[in-house]
């Protein structure tokens, strides 16, 4: 199996520096185990998987030892990952989530 893997440093004030997450598109969601041994393989806080669905995309995140309900870093990071390196068109994606609808704005240079 290939899997394109990003990683994104969220809220840098310089290289190498922020919060570290793993990003991993996905078309489809991969059997639990394999997004949790990904996860242990990246051995980050987060490692985010999304999938496309209506108006959005689904999105899940796991720490090495287990599924989260919930990471603000890693689903900006899923955001900078679908506008910056997947093309991603509108100026709003909205993720469902386990912990409801989260939307994130694509902010023009200031």
């Amino acid at each position: 199996m290939k899997l394109k893997i990003y990683q994104v440093d969220a809220f840098p004030e310089n290289i190498f520096e922020g919060n570290p997450a793993a990003v991993v598109p996905l078309e489809n969601w991969l059997p639990d185990n394999i997004m949790q041994q990904i996860a242990m393989e990246n051995n980050l806080s987060e490692t985010a998987f999304f999938v496309p669905i209506e108006n959005g995309f689904h999105i899940r995140w796991f720490t090495p030892l287990a599924e989260v309900n919930l990471c603000g870093h890693a689903t900006l990071a899923s955001a900078h990952v679908l506008f910056q390196h997947l093309n991603y068109s509108e100026k709003e994606v909205h993720f469902k989530s386990r912990s409801g609808i989260l939307k994130v704005k694509r902010r023009t240079t200031l």
